[in-house]
């Protein structure tokens, strides 16, 4: 009876456990609501809050192919090709300080 009890029951268990893990995995994707992307030919860091069915990738996507138009990512720029997926950084960005020469 113990090995049709583990045939019977772990299934069960494993799929509620998958369950939890997918929801757990849609809930962060879903904190993470702010998609950052930078481009040599951009000044600054682009910030994109993502729609209901957007992604950073899909925007990424976008944001690099030569036809698109139509949304208003990144202040509506016409800037196409380049552009890099990047971490948000919240802290104050300091220009860089040049280096004397020698």
């Amino acid at each position: 009876m113990t090995g049709f009890l583990c045939r019977a029951v772990l299934p069960v268990v494993l799929a509620t456990m998958s369950c939890a893990v997918t929801v757990a995995g849609e809930q962060e994707a879903t904190k993470k609501s702010t998609c950052c992307f930078t481009n040599p030919r951009f000044a600054g860091t682009c910030r994109v809050e993502p729609g209901k069915d957007e992604t950073c990738e899909k925007i990424l996507a976008y944001l690099n192919i030569p036809a698109s138009a139509g949304k208003d990512y990144c202040g509506n720029t016409d800037i196409r090709g380049g552009w890099k997926l990047v971490p948000c950084d919240d802290k104050p960005r300091r220009p860089a300080k040049a280096k004397p020469g020698r």
